[in-house]
């Protein structure tokens, strides 16, 4: 993939951290509140659920279903139009709550809500990993 070193941040803040970690270890890992169980993605500061602080980063399935999805046939930029037309899902996972990624490796006319996705990984940079789903 090309195009994302336009879009990466300089810094992150801390507590963010493990999240970004986990994706460039290929073992993708959410926040869960120790005070309810919610998940929290994207990653928080409070829990929506609660308003508790404390959370756990915990592995998750990475196995889920398109929630739903656009097609993208005009990339942002050049680089991103080079790469359409291509699939932005929002996926609802197996634990429950939603996440949202590229779906890779697909026809765009083909993708239909339910699809059965897994997390696949794009290792856009030396330094940066981000979250992709792929067919099931």
């Amino acid at each position: 993939m090309t195009g994302y070193d336009t879009f990466l941040p300089e810094d992150i803040p801390a507590w963010q951290g493990p999240f970004w970690e986990s994706l460039k270890a290929h073992d993708v890992r959410v926040q869960r509140c120790d005070a309810c169980g919610a998940f929290r993605y994207v990653p928080k500061e409070i829990c929506p659920s609660c308003r508790a602080t404390a959370a756990t980063w915990s592995p998750v399935s990475g196995e889920g279903r398109v929630y739903t999805y656009s097609v993208v046939r005009r990339g942002p930029t050049k680089e991103f139009q080079a790469m359409a037309p291509y699939v932005i899902v929002h996926v609802t996972m197996a634990e429950g709550f939603r996440m949202v990624g590229t779906l890779l490796d697909v026809d765009p006319e083909k993708v239909a809500i339910g699809d059965p996705v897994r997390v696949r990984y794009s290792d856009v940079t030396d330094d940066w990993t981000l979250l992709a789903f792929g067919p099931a």
